[in-house]
């Protein structure tokens, strides 16, 4: 695994990265990940950079917390699943390799995997493949816009 970014080199705090989001506020973005572990797989972050969830004030902890529930109903809904994970890697020792604060929501359906095994399951079993997004399948930036598209527009709609 390789050594976690800078904040000079964050890959969050890039305009062009952030720029891509499919909804935001002014605190929060919500982003789909270029490598889904399962489709839907998007990302929640904080538009001010922050490596860790301790940095956050108890405020702004709750206010993405409710940024995170409102953008799991637009998933649960484009992608028509029944259930979701979120889920944030803190730290080197628990797999973050960007060091902005993020988390996880992904969508999640009956037998989506094999055997209906968790996802978190594939990443213990095959780390290299899962956890990092530059081993996983990359989507095309057609793919990619046209799915951010997608959300915006659903998200336009009920948020």
């Amino acid at each position: 695994m390789p050594d976690i970014q800078t904040k000079e080199n964050c890959t969050f705090c890039k305009k062009e990265i952030t720029s891509k989001s499919f909804y935001s506020t002014e605190q929060f973005s919500a982003l789909y990940n270029i490598s889904p572990v399962l489709p839907g797989h998007s990302l929640i972050i904080p538009n001010k950079h922050y490596t860790s969830l301790f940095e956050l004030s108890d405020e702004e902890l709750s206010k993405m917390m409710i940024f995170a529930r409102q953008i799991t109903a637009v998933l649960k809904t484009v992608f028509q699943c029944d259930g979701f994970d979120w889920t944030i890697q803190d730290g080197v020792s628990a797999g973050q390799t960007v060091p902005h604060l993020h988390l996880h929501i992904i969508p999640r359906k009956k037998y989506d995997l094999p055997e209906g095994d968790e996802w978190y399951g594939k990443i213990l079993q095959n780390e290299a493949q899962m956890i990092e997004s530059n081993q996983r399948e990359r989507l095309n930036d057609k793919e990619y816009m046209a799915i951010t598209e997608k959300l915006a527009k659903a998200a336009a709609g009920l948020l």
